[in-house]
């Protein structure tokens, strides 16, 4: 199977998931978040706020800032991606794809050691992944290479290998549930 078909497979499988599963399953996930010694030893989560079937990371993010870390969500502009701190999780509004971003253009986040969640449709107990497809991730970690990274996924979104391309970075740790 392609990247393409692949990307509509697990795409299907997620739009057959129903909120009450989406939302149990991401609540399963934030407790394998908090108690990932990833999790234990960032000061900064660069996250993502979810979109469609994605893993509600809202949750999460919130309970990082009580736990006095610091959060940001990435914002595109044109073909690069930047993350930009927040204290406010509803301080965003619908941005490129209809994903949201944050409303302001700053403070862009700045810490090299920040843990980076990883969005994707499919990945590997090796720690590919296969993204949406626009790169946004691989271009920023390429230029940033050293943070932690971790990704969130459903069951099904794990398979037993993915084949990937040269530019493509692997996630350091894959959670799923």
């Amino acid at each position: 199977m392609d990247k393409k078909e692949l990307r509509r497979a697990i795409r299907e499988q997620k739009r057959a998931m129903t909120e009450e599963e989406i939302v149990q399953r991401s609540a399963k996930l934030g407790q394998l978040f908090a108690a990932s010694e990833a999790y234990k030893n960032a000061k900064t989560i660069y996250g993502y706020l979810p979109y469609n079937q994605e893993v509600r990371t809202v949750p999460m993010l919130e309970q990082a800032l009580r736990d006095g870390k610091h959060v940001a969500v990435p914002k595109v502009y044109g073909d690069e991606m930047k993350f930009i701190s927040l204290t406010d999780l509803t301080q965003v509004e619908k941005g490129y794809a209809g994903i949201p971003e944050p409303i302001a253009d700053g403070p862009v986040a700045d810490d090299e050691t920040a843990l980076v969640l990883m969005p994707g449709l499919a990945f590997d107990p090796q720690g590919h992944r296969i993204g949406y497809g626009g790169g946004f991730y691989d271009k920023f970690l390429a230029a940033e290479p050293n943070h932690p990274t971790l990704a969130l996924c459903y069951e099904f979104q794990m398979l037993p290998h993915l084949e990937t391309e040269e530019f493509d970075i692997p996630v350091d740790a894959v959670l799923w549930a």
